[in-house]
């Protein structure tokens, strides 16, 4: 079995499969739905939201087969699927009747995925120790490219059933208060947190604030499909080989100084000390669940002036298309962000993806996905200014 990180994907090669969401049942009640979503990310009509109620949809191409106090279990023929579906999104909420228990109660909740017969296919464990959300988007299955894929989410959702099912395009009714005795203070509408931001050409940037002395840990995943491919990239020959995507960084320091953290010439950074920006590693195959991570000190912020991010595909034919690549930006008690890049030109094996800027103390994320033959040309594209020399792995 496949153990996911968030973000994290994996194909499935099978047709039937079951999806288990689970929980420790001591802890309360979770509700679970899966929400059956169009290339606009909505539902075509309320019958696309499966649970316990209305458990299959899609003429039977997902259904609920199981339900009791600490589990629910889907099954989807993928084959049946709706040519309209591209995303089913399973999700857990905090059943109303819990006062103000939020996900953090539930930790030890999972999500699996298996074939018809039971076996393994992939599995995933939010990290809920710190959860402040009633409602979780925990899995999606999607489909990309005639392929099937799972991807660990992990995100959260304020309020509940109703916020999560009407940012899917579905209608909750909320219960009916009894008439209080004295006319309360408004209490605010509630409010979708922690939900994904995905940078794209309609919203391009994105502003966000500090919430407390730092913005904490910053953590910038890469992660995609590793395949077969034709050996190009940056660095030619001419034997088959696994996509090799590389995470990186220019930095520039409030002083001045300027700099690059890759695993091209081994310049991990450090996250402790200058640059306060650091590589975790280096997966050469796209076979590692927890793909390539920079993390970056919120707590040295006001020390960065500026960051911009790239990927470039160092071993493997560039074919941005089979990378399925995806970065995704986190952070405490911030909108997870994501940046997508399968739709370059298969001549350019290097993408700009994002820059970060330090604008009076607030984060300033701009969406790139440019396509340059290497990192001269993209230091020319966001002046830069720095010397280049050929480099390589060891």
């Amino acid at each position: 079995m496949t153990e996911l990180s968030q973000g994290a994907n994996t194909p499935i090669a099978e047709s039937n499969v079951k999806v288990v969401l689970s929980w420790p049942g001591a802890a309360g009640v979770l509700d679970g739905s899966a929400y059956l979503l169009t290339a606009s990310g909505k539902v075509r009509a309320d019958e696309d939201m499966v649970f316990y109620n209305q458990p299959r949809g899609a003429d039977g191409a997902v259904a609920v087969f199981g339900h009791d106090q600490s589990q629910i279990a889907f099954s989807l023929d993928l084959l049946k699927m709706p040519p309209a579906i591209e995303r089913v999104v399973f999700c857990l909420t905090v059943d109303g009747g819990q006062g103000n228990k939020t996900m953090a109660s539930f930790s030890g909740s999972t999500v699996a995925v298996t074939k018809a017969d039971g076996s393994p296919i992939a599995s995933y464990r939010p990290d809920l120790s710190r959860a402040t959300e009633a409602a979780m988007m925990l899995a999606e299955l999607y489909l990309r490219n005639g392929q099937w894929k799972v991807r660990a989410v992990g995100q959260g959702f304020n309020g509940g059933l109703g916020p999560l099912a009407r940012s899917f395009g579905i209608d909750i009714a909320e219960p009916t208060p009894s008439a209080p005795t004295a006319p309360p203070a408004p209490a605010p509408a509630a409010q979708i947190n922690l939900s994904k931001i995905t940078l794209d050409k309609a919203k391009p940037t994105v502003n966000l604030e500090k919430r407390g002395e730092s913005f904490g840990e910053l953590s910038i995943n890469l992660n995609w499909s590793s395949a077969a491919q034709k050996r190009g990239g940056l660095f030619g020959g001419g034997r088959s080989t696994a996509i090799d995507l590389d995470l990186g960084c220019l930095y520039e320091l409030q002083d001045g100084y300027k700099g690059i953290v890759q695993a091209l010439g081994n310049t991990f950074g450090d996250l402790e000390f200058e640059p306060y920006i650091a590589l975790s590693g280096d997966d050469r195959t796209g076979a590692v669940s927890a793909g390539e991570t920079i993390r970056v000190n919120g707590k040295k912020w006001s020390q960065i002036k500026r960051i911009a991010l790239f990927c470039y595909i160092y071993d493997g034919a560039p074919n941005w298309q089979a990378t399925d690549g995806v970065v995704t930006i986190t952070m405490p008690d911030q909108p997870p962000i994501e940046i997508r890049m399968t739709d370059g030109p298969n001549n350019r094996g290097f993408c700009g993806l994002a820059v970060i800027e330090n604008v009076n103390g607030a984060m300033k994320f701009t969406r790139l996905i440019e396509y340059f033959n290497g990192h001269r040309d993209f230091d020319q594209r966001v002046g830069w200014g720095m010397r280049w020399q050929a480099g390589s792995k060891d």
